[in-house]
């Protein structure tokens, strides 16, 4: 695997203040993550199953806020990301293009891990793909450029730049797990446990 098994508890904050926690499990090929705001009641759930080669297989994501709750299925095949998103009973069919790599982003710190982790495998400290990019507000997913490039000569800091006009500053580990990500809004995503090393 390219990334080590393992929970992880992110704390989000913005100006120092407490604005979310994203919890996140991988073991065994899968992935567990779960967003909550410090205060209110939306929640943001994603399960994904991975391949060998740790590409997302099929993603299962939900957004609820209060008694409102949309969710949506998706599974990669044949170059495309297909599936359906379901609120208030109605359920819409959706495809979108897989890019190059077939990465999937479902704005988790987990899934940004991954895209370095593959970037880091083929040798590359510049790239420039196309994206299949879940909304974790609509659950949507479209496809979109990105691009991640190592910060200098250092392999820990990467620059991710998920869509035009924002960008990101991400640390990892020499394990490939994120230890800190600040965009450029200034919301910072640090881990807290497994404290970092």
């Amino acid at each position: 695997m390219l990334i080590a098994d393992g929970e992880l508890r992110y704390d989000i904050r913005c100006a120092g203040e407490l604005i979310a926690v994203e919890d996140e499990t991988l073991a065994a090929g899968r992935i567990h993550a779960v967003r909550r705001p410090a205060s209110g009641s939306n929640v943001y759930e994603v399960e994904a199953e991975l391949d060998a080669a740790g590409l997302i297989r099929r993603v299962v994501v939900s957004y609820s806020r209060g008694p409102f709750t949309r969710n949506a299925t998706y599974e990669s095949a044949d170059n495309f990301l297909r599936g359906n998103v379901g609120a208030m009973g109605g359920r819409n069919n959706l495809t979108t293009k897989l890019g190059r790599y077939g990465e999937v982003d479902a704005d988790l710190v987990i899934f940004r891990a991954l895209t370095i982790a593959h970037i880091r495998e083929r040798g590359q400290t510049r790239w420039t793909g196309r994206v299949a990019a879940i909304d974790p507000n609509t659950l949507v997913a479209a496809t979109i450029k990105q691009s991640c490039r190592q910060r200098g000569n250092d392999p820990h800091v990467w620059i991710y730049e998920p869509r035009m006009g924002d960008s990101e500053e991400i640390e990892i580990d020499d394990s490939g797990l994120v230890i800190r990500r600040r965009d450029s809004r200034g919301i910072e995503t640090i881990l807290v446990s497994p404290p970092p090393r």
